[in-house]
């Protein structure tokens, strides 16, 4: 084996390890009759166990009303607010967009934290309100089924929107003009012409929320649990939880729940690949084009502000009120009177916050900096070389993909207390679960990035008698810098976020921030909490604020 292709190799394999072990680990342990790191047989009688009795039905439907319905609505919202948005003339579009922003900032325990917060059964601010002003008896409550689709589905509509912003913005017009001209409508044109022409990428929207509401931890932990709808997720975690702990059941549980993400995300993947063959772009110079509402203008502009407003401003103002008060309570006078700066000084004084913090921060540079160099490699040999595995590590390194958090978390339990590697219960856990999770992102970035370099200037590289390591480090990574940072912001952004793997996997001495503020909504420490919340918040601000710093930085610039 030659020096060149050492390096490459051993990137190959370690994303192999990576990907493939902890699933192996996965389904071992799911046939053992005994916890990790006991000896004793295997055994079939968990899955007779889980299958025989309703508790896997009931969470397999469950699962998927909860993953249908809030699917649904998070694409028809993101559907009208990317066609309001891109091809009308709406007024206050800058006013909802940054109305999204926040809400693809700000983490979705904290969404789902500030919907409690306004329609919790006693203390929710509308219902208290309500009961206030207009003597309502049966106040609005959260604690079901629909509070659960309404949650995550709204707080999903920005990604729907974001998805499908791009594809509505650079739809050659020429077919929807010509359905004006032949006397269409701008609702009839919509529904024949643009959503028909759009139909695999809003499909493909569709399916990836989908497969995300069917992995969401956040929702069914806070609001199913409570109220006693119990999905695959919550499944998984609480057999985690009760002492002593049932491994079996939750591993059962776990492959049942990762061969229904992995069937999802196959559907995904398959509608992404039919969405390029309705390419619609040409090297012809066009502009979108925008319907005009005319008299519904500044109606429907109203109306599409007001529900931003409520859908992604509301839940975050209910944190921030929440995090200025000694204690919860509704609006008033009284309240203004006891605002406060405690809570924020409290969380310098607890050793925990501050923990917390830098393992944050040390898993978020730590895991964001291995994958954007794993997958930088990684996307050189799938896209430059013509190794006949190439097509197996792109699978490999997106996989992870359709893997739920949870699912991960029990799989890496089982490995690291069955080999003999000693890294169970400290931080090196968390940083090699998370470096798993985020490789797909890692690796969609690199090769987008890959494919946009010409091979000429590699060859022109190796004609001077460079090696590959130097064509690497002197040519490719310069011209690869832009979608490099921009992937290390991505995944550092969101491992501040991670809650559903780190949930199984901290210890004490491991916590990090979205754990510990799940920990403080347990407790009932709401203020704290918020405060918290808010401040980390602030940090995700500040992150991408350096992303667009860097993005105009370093943008190639036209000539």
């Amino acid at each position: 084996m030659g020096k060149e292709s050492f390096f490459p190799l051993m990137v190959v394999a370690i994303i192999a390890y990576l990907t493939l072990v902890p699933l192996v680990m996965l389904l071992y342990g799911s046939f053992r009759s005994t916890p990790p790191g006991v000896a004793g047989p295997f055994t079939l009688a968990h899955y007779t166990e889980s299958f025989k009795g309703w508790e896997m039905a009931v969470s397999f439907k469950n699962s998927l009303i909860f993953s249908f319905w809030s699917s649904l609505l998070a694409f028809i919202g993101g559907v009208y607010m990317a066609w309001m948005t891109e091809r009308t003339n709406m007024a206050f579009k800058r006013l909802v967009y940054a109305s999204i922003v926040i809400s693809l900032i700000v983490p979705g325990i904290l969404t789902t934290i500030g919907w409690i917060m306004l329609f919790g059964r006693r203390t929710g601010l509308v219902n208290l309100l309500a009961q206030s002003l207009f003597g309502v008896e049966r106040p609005i409550n959260v604690y079901n089924m629909a509070g659960m689709v309404w949650v995550f589905g709204s707080d999903h509509i920005a990604l729907s929107f974001l998805l499908l912003v791009a594809a509505f913005r650079s739809m050659d017009p020429s077919l929807e003009e010509a359905a004006i001209v032949a006397g269409a409508g701008i609702v009839r044109t919509t529904r024949n012409i643009t959503l028909r022409i759009l139909l695999p990428a809003t499909l493909a929207v569709w399916i990836i929320n989908f497969v995300r509401a069917i992995e969401n931890f956040e929702v069914p932990a806070l609001i199913g649990i409570p109220a006693g709808i119990l999905v695959f997720a919550t499944e998984v975690y609480l057999a985690t939880n009760r002492i002593p702990t049932d491994f079996g059941q939750a591993s059962t549980f776990a492959m049942v729940y990762l061969v229904l993400t992995a069937i999802g995300g196959f559907i995904y993947l398959k509608a992404t690949a039919a969405s390029e063959r309705f390419t619609t772009i040409t090297g012809k110079g066009y502009r979108p084009a925008t319907f005009d509402l005319r008299g519904w203008r500044y109606p429907f502009s109203l109306l599409t502000l007001l529900a931003s407003f409520v859908i992604f401003v509301l839940p975050v103002l209910t944190v921030v009120w929440a995090s200025f008060l000694p204690f919860f309570m509704a609006p008033s006078l009284e309240a203004l009177r006891s605002f406060t700066l405690d809570n924020y000084r409290a969380l310098y004084s607890m050793p925990l916050i501050k923990r917390a913090f830098w393992n944050s921060f040390f898993l978020g540079i730590a895991s964001s900096t291995v994958v954007m160099f794993l997958t930088t490699v990684a996307a050189w040999i799938v896209v430059r070389t013509h190794w006949r595995g190439k097509g197996l590590l792109d699978f490999l390194a997106f996989s992870p993909i359709a893997i739920p958090g949870l699912v991960l978390g029990i799989a890496m339990i089982w490995t690291y207390i069955t080999l003999p590697i000693p890294i169970y219960g400290t931080i090196w856990i968390l940083l090699l679960a998370y470096i798993i999770k985020y490789l797909p992102y890692g690796m969609r970035a690199n090769s987008f990035s890959m494919h946009q370099i010409h091979k000429e200037l590699e060859e022109a590289s190796e004609t001077c008698g460079s090696s590959w390591s130097t064509t690497l480090t002197r040519i490719v990574l310069p011209l690869l810098l832009p979608g490099f940072v921009a992937g290390w912001i991505y995944v550092i952004t969101h491992s501040f976020r991670e809650l559903s793997t780190s949930i199984l996997l901290y210890r004490s001495g491991t916590e990090v921030l979205s754990v510990v503020i799940f920990e403080l909504w347990d407790a009932g420490r709401y203020p704290e909490l918020s405060a918290l919340g808010m401040t980390l918040v602030l940090v995700l601000l500040s992150i991408s604020g350096l992303a667009k710093w860097v993005g105009g930085k370093f943008a190639v610039q036209p000539v």
